[in-house]
């Protein structure tokens, strides 16, 4: 009789640092979703988003997106929406589409403190587990890039939390609870200690780092050598 000589998954652990603020980790997590469906059978990974924030002095009402960016980069709105749009496309091209999903003229992009969304993440982690915690990512990036919805407002942010199957009242809960907050900014100050400067970042296992949003090829190499180490 023939005997089953499958070979075990190889468990690894992805620490994502991010921010919902960030296109690139949006198309970067997409590449990334591709990659191990490529691996299914070979890679067992469990993802953890880790909290990264863009721009920490957003003020509450927001910031147009196309002014900040032109002032951080010494961009003309001209240039600046020629980057837009590649952006888009590269987004396009992955399989995450920021086009508008709303009726009517789209509404100004924006730039929002991420701060209490970041919050929600964490918390989210802890409550409901790792797969929980990526729907409730997926959900931010949508709303930010596809639905244009201010991810910093506190109704918004709940809204979310309860579409993914989340408890809206632990949530809420949640945001008011100052030892969240202080592990959030404990969380972030671990990520810069460790040397992560930008985002999207990669941390396999806690030891090997793959920076910037890659083409699939790119995680199912560093994926395999990880695996084999």
């Amino acid at each position: 009789m023939d005997q089953d000589v499958t070979q075990p998954k190889t468990p690894v652990v992805i620490d994502i640092w991010s921010d919902v603020m960030c296109p690139w980790c949006a198309i970067g997590y997409a590449q990334l979703e591709t990659a191990l469906r490529q691996l299914e059978g070979e890679i067992d990974a469990n993802i953890r988003w880790m909290p990264f924030e863009l721009n920490p002095d957003a003020p509450a009402e927001g910031k147009s997106q196309a002014k900040h960016v032109a002032e951080v980069y010494g961009r003309s709105l001209d240039e600046v929406a020629q980057m837009r749009a590649q952006i888009e496309e590269s987004a396009r091209r992955v399989g995450f589409s920021m086009d508008y999903e709303g009726e009517g003229e789209p509404p100004e992009p924006m730039m929002w403190n991420t701060f209490d969304a970041h919050k929600l993440l964490r918390w989210g982690l802890a409550q409901a587990g790792p797969e929980a915690q990526t729907r409730l990512e997926k959900a931010l990036f949508r709303a930010h890039f596809s639905q244009r919805r201010n991810v910093s407002d506190r109704g918004v942010l709940l809204d979310i939390a309860a579409s993914e199957g989340l408890d809206r009242e632990s949530a809420a809960e949640a945001l008011d609870d100052p030892a969240l907050a202080t592990a959030v900014r404990l969380e972030q100050k671990r990520g810069v200690d460790s040397g992560i400067r930008s985002v999207p970042s990669f941390v396999v296992n806690g030891r090997y780092l793959i920076q910037g949003a890659r083409e699939p090829e790119a995680y199912i190499a560093a994926l395999r050598e990880v695996a084999a180490a």
